[in-house]
């Protein structure tokens, strides 16, 4: 029998996609990592550590990421907890000063046909 392996997915330094969170869980499969497929039409590529003041700001623009909605298992954020972010928020995000810091070694390389390099460095959190 014949096993197909999935290729491993590359963050944006161009090393493994490392885990972003699993408490939260994170992740457009909800696999803890910012993996991604054409299925991922929002691009939900970024690794995060939210803060209230970009909590407000997606809440503002129509995504609150603080409530709740234990239907989809989701325990809403708080200031601290790291999740991946869609490329998209996270450029406007930049764009209007709120942008979170970025793990980079989570962060996955499609990232990159939203946001720079070098602006996500700019976020980065050390180490």
């Amino acid at each position: 029998m014949i096993q197909l392996v999935k290729p491993t997915q590359r963050n944006v330094l161009g090393g493994p996609l490392e885990v972003c969170s699993t408490d939260p869980l994170t992740g457009f499969f909800r696999d803890g990592c910012c993996s991604t497929d054409e299925q991922d039409e929002g691009s939900h590529t970024v690794c995060v550590k939210v803060t209230a003041e970009f909590l407000e700001f997606s809440r503002a623009a129509g995504n609150d990421l603080s409530t709740p909605l234990p239907e989809y298992m989701f325990p809403g954020l708080k200031p601290g907890d790291q999740w991946c972010l869609c490329a998209t928020r996270w450029a406007q995000a930049h764009e209007m000063g709120v942008a979170p810091r970025v793990v980079l070694e989570a962060t996955h390389e499609r990232a990159l046909d939203v946001i720079s390099i070098a602006n996500l460095k700019s976020h980065a959190i050390p180490g």
